[in-house]
């Protein structure tokens, strides 16, 4: 069966209703997506932000009538509203999985590899990573990813300890723990990312060596090396719990910086941890160095 999709990009102030809305009008599912690629990747706990242009779809069953569903929009809101919705319809399809075939092989620094689930690398001695992202954030696409996975292909890990706060998909764990890391712990605050990243280890080979946690209930610990893949605000406000997670000598990474706010992460940890100068993945930074 064919299905109707809606999309309209409106203001900031307007999503909310967009949303409620299609909702009232019968929307069988809503979704809130960047109109104006403004960065924002993953928000601080119990926040729920929006972007300043958003773009609000909703998909409905395909016999929804479209007139009614313009008509409806110019109630609410101005009628230039109504003319700017898009409407396509779509063949039945799993949509949650559809994505999947643009999503291809990808190599980090001389050995690591993200494969998506269902396909092969075939690469003598390359290190492999299947991934399955689900509902979190974290493919390696992103730049803030693929720097931190870069970092870790580079890095002298084995037998190590590992921290990958803020996990998404568990991405940086799994990765950690292919490239001869003893344990890894994964803690976040979405529990879609604490489901994905066992998903993900379970696949890979290394749950016995995985350890997750909700933000919320993660105890007290130490590792070798802590990865914060998050945003530029949410590191400089948990700099101190972040900064307690190190041992003594413990190596520090820290993604989901924009270059221009690489000085204000560095002085929020400072002077317990030492950067040399950022690496640059276009406009994204990270920041790797070590405890005192």
């Amino acid at each position: 069966m064919p299905w109707l999709q809606a999309h309209l990009e409106v203001e900031k102030p307007q999503a909310a209703l967009i949303e409620l809305l299609f909702e009232q009008l019968g929307a069988l599912s809503t979704t809130l997506a960047d109109a104006k690629d403004e960065p924002m990747l993953e928000p601080p706990p119990g926040t729920t932000p929006l972007w300043s242009y958003t773009r609000v779809s909703a998909l409905f069953e395909g016999d929804t009538d479209a007139d009614n569903l313009r008509a409806s929009i110019d109630q609410v809101l101005a009628r230039e509203n109504s003319r700017r919705l898009q409407l396509e319809l779509l063949e039945d399809q799993a949509w949650e999985r559809a994505w999947l075939e643009h999503f291809q092989p990808m190599k980090f620094g001389r050995h690591l590899w993200i494969c998506p689930t269902g396909k092969e690398i075939p690469v003598p001695q390359a290190t492999v990573i299947h991934l399955d992202p689900g509902l979190a954030f974290g493919t390696g696409t992103h730049p803030t990813t693929d720097l931190c996975l870069q970092w870790l292909d580079g890095a002298q890990i084995r037998d190590k300890t590992v921290i990958d706060f803020g996990c998404g998909s568990g991405i940086l764990a799994i990765a950690a723990l292919k490239l001869g890391a003893a344990r890894a712990i994964a803690v976040d605050h979405d529990p879609q990312a604490l489901i994905a990243t066992h998903s993900n280890a379970v696949q890979n080979g290394v749950a016995n060596r995985l350890e997750t946690f909700a933000a919320e209930d993660f105890p007290p610990r130490t590792a070798d090396v802590v990865l914060a893949n998050i945003l530029a605000n949410v590191l400089i406000e948990l700099a101190p719990q972040i900064k307690s997670l190190l041992k003594p000598g413990g190596q520090l990474v820290l993604s989901g910086i924009l270059h221009h706010q690489t000085a204000d992460v560095t002085q929020a940890y400072a002077p317990e941890i030492l950067f040399p100068p950022p690496g640059q993945l276009g406009d994204w930074a990270r920041l790797n160095g070590k405890s005192s």
